[in-house]
């Protein structure tokens, strides 16, 4: 692939911000996956709430939400948009070895010109650097990871599903 190809560069292969100014607006939407893999002290930790610091999730999907909104700030070329809705969801899988992973869903959604796939990245990031952020004083081995984009909606190149 040539430098061409990639939106983010220009003719000189320098970085640009892309101009959106001819895009149509559009609902967009999409949704970011990511996980955290910890010890069964810091499962019982967090559904206990015997946490000092609080209410881990809670502080947590307060967190990814302010991420979802900062996302300009810490990536470069992202531009600022009127977010319409930032939604965080929590389930707790059981993994073999008496760990746990919290599966972080972060859905974002805006109606504008670009869209929402870093918000929901970073939304996502967010939330579970801040659960591990919470809980190292129990344990500091914990795993943060996969993160990726499940799916988006809306906007010029389509929906896009992941596995499809």
């Amino acid at each position: 692939m040539n430098v061409a190809e990639f939106t983010h560069f220009n003719e000189e292969g320098r970085a640009k911000m892309v101009d959106i100014s001819v895009k149509e607006k559009t609902s967009r939407r999409a949704v970011a996956i990511s996980s955290v893999l910890m010890s069964k002290a810091v499962y019982e930790n967090i559904t206990e709430m015997k946490n000092k610091k609080g209410d881990v999730l809670a502080v947590a999907q307060v967190a990814g939400i302010m991420g979802a909104k900062q996302t300009s700030a810490l990536i470069p070329m992202c531009h600022p948009i009127s977010i319409t809705g930032v939604d965080l969801s929590f389930e707790w899988e059981p993994v073999e070895g008496e760990q746990y992973k919290l599966l972080i869903q972060a859905e974002v959604k805006t109606v504008g010109s670009t869209g929402v796939e870093m918000e929901a990245l970073t939304a996502a990031s967010v939330t579970a650097l801040t659960v591990y952020d919470m809980c190292k004083a129990v344990d500091k081995g914990m795993v943060i990871g996969p993160t990726y984009l499940l799916e988006k909606s809306g906007g010029k190149s389509g929906d896009f599903k992941r596995g499809e």
